[in-house]
């Protein structure tokens, strides 16, 4: 069923790629609430860096979750490096590869690598969509396929408005915040 809906965003995300007139950018920065299972929440904060005109950029976040009651708060980062590879004016098809990291209280850090491919295109001047797959593992966990779907809402060419889910056999992570696009 996951799968279907993957194909179907992807297949629908192609053809309105096409109604947007400007670039996509990849220099922004974003702060955002974050929501795990329902289980624990808190905030975090996200930015990528495009590196000139190389379609290359890196990207890393930070955030701060906290399991619902208990005492337990969970510190994750990530670091990466991503290509964004142009298929029109306003879709590119993404590769990205990232380092994770996570502090829980009480049991120590825990290491992760990340690789995804996905697409992000413009459906119009104001919205955006991005869709990956994800595969993750680490020294401390299985690996793990996962799928993300997010969009944003443009209110003018820096200020944005982002959701987010990523969802796959370990659970869920809603994501919602507002970002600066420059």
């Amino acid at each position: 069923m996951k799968r279907s809906l993957i194909a179907l965003a992807v297949a629908a995300l192609l053809p309105l790629s096409a109604q947007a007139d400007d670039k996509l950018s990849y220099t922004w920065v974003e702060a955002d609430y974050l929501n795990v299972d329902g289980d624990a929440d808190g905030f975090g904060l996200r930015g990528s860096l495009e590196f000139g005109e190389s379609n290359f950029y890196g990207f890393g976040g930070f955030n701060v979750v906290e399991i619902d009651n208990t005492n337990i708060d969970v510190d994750s980062f990530d670091i990466g490096l991503g290509y964004a590879h142009g298929l029109s004016e306003n879709a590119d098809l993404l590769a990205e590869f990232s380092y994770l990291n996570s502090d829980v209280d009480g049991f120590g850090d825990i290491d992760g690598y990340r690789a995804s491919v996905g697409l992000r295109g413009s459906f119009s001047e104001n919205f955006e969509g991005v869709i990956k797959a994800n595969y993750t593992d680490g020294d401390n966990f299985d690996g793990d396929f996962t799928a993300t779907v997010g969009a944003q809402y443009k209110f003018t060419q820096t200020w944005g408005m982002v959701g987010e889910i990523e969802a796959g056999d370990g659970g869920e992570t809603y994501l919602v915040g507002v970002r600066a696009s420059f």
